[in-house]
């Protein structure tokens, strides 16, 4: 029995909602093609995961915090001879660790599931396992749709019924640095349309001068709840739209809910939540708070989590942006399979940093170039 995409949507319950619910280290690209499912001799899935230290090239440099590395583990699923694959980056603020997520990983149990277009079985047995585990569960997630993408032959945008041309400009992140530092990132960002400046370190007009000084293109700033007035907070808002940026991002603590309200009802330009809104509940809680979301899957559990997120808040009437953690371009890939359903992307965390074992997405004049590939469309390097 061949499978084509109509079987595998009958599969996993997606026909009428658009949503994919769902041994050796090898080529991303190897054992792709349609195969057959049904049979009692088919194996189960077999789960595989390594730690893998995401380098940086530069000091990441938050309002908060400081780093030159990430923990990351890199996650295989594989069935009957074909491989998915999948990835948890952790920074600190997720609150897990190399530790967490393999306490996570080792306790699941793939080998039960025979049919690995089952997705919404899997993941909801993932999800239920225990609570939290976000980036694990992530990694889970990932890999699962790599791998059913490779059985139907088809990258996962189209499985999900989305047009790649319709992807927007990636934003490329310069962090909170000195002005030569500033400068050389800015020079290194130029194939890129739009800018995303970190402020909230003490020096945000000096940021915002020095890239102004080299560059005339939209700016958006992400303060990770780095400013704790409002009335600071409505000021910077207004001389930030003189000076062209298009939206805040987190301009201060998620616990300042009332503060962030009346900030986003008086700015001259829409504040987006980042840190305060991780998942759906927090979409739905804070859905008047912000003007709109950034959407990670690290935040929320991976591709059908935030597929869910995306399609809730354009139905809410909120922006929509779709970001990443400092991760490998298979993560990163993955999200931007999502980007046709977002205003704004920022998807750079794979180029930030300097041992990426993949090749994915390329940014091609500013713009997210989705791989051709069936599944995510990675390939391994």
């Amino acid at each position: 029995m061949k499978i084509n995409k109509r079987e595998f949507l009958k599969y996993t319950g997606i026909i009428g909602t658009g949503l994919i619910t769902g041994k050796s280290m090898t080529s991303c690209t190897e054992g792709s093609g349609k195969k057959k499912i049904t049979g009692n001799k088919k194996p189960g899935l077999i789960l595989r995961f390594k730690p893998y230290t995401l380098q940086l090239k530069h000091s990441f440099n938050l309002a908060i915090s400081s780093r030159t590395t990430t923990p990351a583990i890199l996650t295989e699923i594989e069935w009957d001879g074909i491989t998915g694959y999948g990835e948890a980056s952790m920074p600190p603020y997720l609150g897990e660790s190399i530790e967490s997520v393999s306490k996570f990983l080792s306790s699941l149990d793939l080998q039960q599931f025979k049919n690995p277009l089952l997705i919404e079985d899997i993941l909801d047995y993932v999800e239920h396992s225990a609570p939290g585990n976000s980036a694990a569960k992530a990694s889970v997630d990932i890999a699962l749709h790599d791998l059913a993408g490779k059985i139907l032959d088809e990258p996962i945008y189209t499985l999900l019924g989305l047009n790649p041309e319709k992807a927007p400009d990636t934003s490329f992140t310069i962090g909170i640095d000195t002005p030569e530092i500033v400068k050389q990132k800015v020079l290194e960002a130029e194939p890129y349309k739009i800018l995303k400046v970190k402020l909230g370190g003490g020096n945000d007009r000096e940021m915002i001068d020095t890239v102004r000084e080299m560059t005339g293109k939209p700016l958006c700033v992400d303060i990770n709840q780095g400013w704790k007035d409002r009335n600071y907070a409505l000021e910077m808002a207004h001389w930030l739209n003189e000076k062209g940026v298009v939206f805040l991002e987190q301009p201060m603590p998620k616990e300042m809910v009332d503060d962030i309200a009346w900030l986003k009802e008086k700015s001259p330009i829409p504040v987006i939540g980042d840190e305060a809104i991780q998942n759906l509940s927090d979409l739905l809680k804070y859905k008047d708070v912000y003007s709109g979301v950034n959407v990670k899957l690290m935040k929320c559990g991976g591709i059908r989590a935030a597929y869910i997120m995306l399609k809730t808040a354009r139905t809410l009437g909120l922006k929509t942006m779709i970001g990443c953690m400092t991760e490998t371009s298979c993560a990163v890939t993955a999200a931007a399979h999502l980007c046709p359903l977002t205003y704004w992307c920022d998807l750079d965390g794979n180029l930030l940093i300097s041992n990426d074992p993949f090749e994915g997405i390329k940014i091609v004049e500013g713009k997210v170039t989705l791989p051709n590939g069936a599944g995510i469309g990675i390939r391994k390097i």
